[in-house]
């Protein structure tokens, strides 16, 4: 046999994924670019669930879509959103088919690793003023001290007055910051191990250091943050009890690379899967299924809570949808199908060693589909059937999305989970499938355009099937 039929042979029989620029046109890499240049829009406006959750509706309302009215019966073409507390959105375009013949759903979350201010955060120490925090989700505290950050989040008043607080974003706003020791004087520290050396009480937020005025009183630094903050939003030490603020980082995103190849940038775990799955219900036009995108809240801590999808939200809001066309929600679940929108580590050569690579997810390989993640022998996790799986193949190779298969790592090095679990407790096919992501849960990640682009083609074409 000759070399140019070998190589033919092993074209057809094996899989190796190549990168993803050698199968697109000039026209489609800059099509991707465009793309992401919304998404980056996306992820500098909306760094909370809040926030993400307003700006979803900003866009699914500058598209025709309306609020849902629970009990009313919609019919096909029609674009409706469900606004669930201000902190997780479903959007929906009603099908051609009925109903009862199951929706398809593409499933992402919207919240991100952060420090939450705890109830109570305001205190002096020293002639300094701090936010005490609590971190939400898995994070590496030592990646958090010495960065800018920024305060975002609600405070709501006794009369139920729900006051916005944005500090730290725009340039001319000051920035926040965990301190940490001089390395001279750090030898304690350094003897820790890298996941002690800084405490989850360490990471405590420098926000002032100027007395309310000349007198030597106590507490009087305090005394001039709380008055800072009363006049510019009208709430006093109090109403921290009833309030929603976190920390995050006040970077913007950013190309990365000189060949601008890819985006840097807090929280593109997990907006970087919610805005591709975001847009592909915005353009989905008469579908034959109803379609819907489940922007979802509180995946990084379990998705405990009635904005987590580990709630009856979702079923719920079926439910209604069915019972309008009289049927029963679970005869509409048992039919549906779901993409559980969530990133995935990418192989990073300088850390080879808790990666499979055979098994590994890369950049700039396309959106990568994931059977299972879970730990420790799979647990917590669905495991999607081969059946699925295949069927999924077939959409995106007809549809020619660029797609690769990947893994949370080696086995028993780690793992993690995402929200397809609790849409498979539904009785609802699923199957993880999301962009490869660097430095995953620091306060900068990196992704790849061509990765974010072919998410959102995996979306569009899922919401086109007949």
């Amino acid at each position: 046999m000759e070399k140019n039929e070998i190589d033919a042979l092993k074209e057809k029989l094996f899989y190796a994924p190549k990168h993803a620029s050698y199968s697109m046109t000039e026209d489609e890499i800059r099509g991707a670019d465009d793309f992401c240049e919304g998404y980056k829009n996306f992820l500098d406006n909306g760094k909370t669930e809040r926030e993400c959750t307003a700006e979803i509706i900003k866009l699914a309302e500058a598209n025709g879509f309306s609020q849902f009215i629970p009990g009313e019966k919609y019919s096909q073409g029609e674009k409706i959103y469900y606004n669930n507390r201000n902190k997780s959105v479903i959007l929906c375009v009603i099908g051609k088919k009925s109903i009862a013949e199951g929706v398809k759903i593409a499933a992402a979350h919207i919240d991100s690793p952060r420090l939450d201010l705890k109830p109570s955060p305001l205190y002096e120490d020293s002639d300094m003023a701090y936010f005490k925090t609590h971190y939400y989700g898995g994070i590496k505290k030592y990646q958090w001290p010495t960065i800018p950050l920024s305060l975002h989040g609600a405070v709501v008043l006794k009369d139920g007055t729900v006051i916005k607080v944005t500090v730290g974003e725009d340039d001319e706003d000051p920035k926040f910051v965990v301190t940490d020791l001089l390395p001279h004087l750090g030898r304690e520290q350094s003897k820790r191990t890298l996941g002690e050396a800084i405490k989850g009480e360490d990471l405590t937020v420098l926000i002032g250091s100027r007395p309310f005025n000349s007198d030597d009183a106590s507490e009087s630094v305090k005394l001039n943050i709380m008055n800072i903050l009363y006049e510019k939003y009208g709430f006093t030490e109090t109403d921290f009890l009833s309030a929603e603020l976190e920390m995050v980082p006040a970077f913007k995103s950013c190309d990365i690379g000189l060949d601008r190849s890819m985006i840097g940038a807090y929280g593109h775990d997990d907006r970087v899967c919610a805005y591709p799955a975001v847009m592909a219900v915005l353009d989905a036009e008469e579908p034959e299924y109803t379609v819907m995108s489940v922007l979802t809240d509180k995946e990084e801590i379990g998705s405990d809570g009635n904005t987590g999808l580990n709630s009856s939200y979702m079923k719920y809001f079926i439910n209604y949808l069915a019972v309008a066309e009289g049927y029963d929600g679970y005869q509409v679940l048992r039919k549906s199908e779901c993409l559980s929108a969530d990133v995935t580590a990418a192989f990073d050569p300088i850390y080879p060693e808790v990666m499979d690579k055979r098994n590994s997810a890369f950049i700039n390989k396309g959106v990568a589909v994931m059977k299972y993640t879970g730990a420790g022998g799979k647990s917590g996790t669905s495991d999607a059937s081969a059946e699925f799986m295949g069927k999924v193949r077939r959409i995106l190779d007809d549809a020619k999305v660029i797609w690769q298969v990947g893994e949370l790592g080696k086995v028993d090095a780690g793992g993690g989970g995402t929200v397809a679990k609790y849409v498979a407790n539904l009785d609802v096919d699923v199957v993880d499938i999301g962009v490869p992501v660097l430095s995953m849960h620091s306060p900068f990640e990196t992704v790849s355009k061509i990765d974010v682009y072919m998410a959102y083609r995996a979306f569009s074409e899922f919401f086109k099937i007949k």
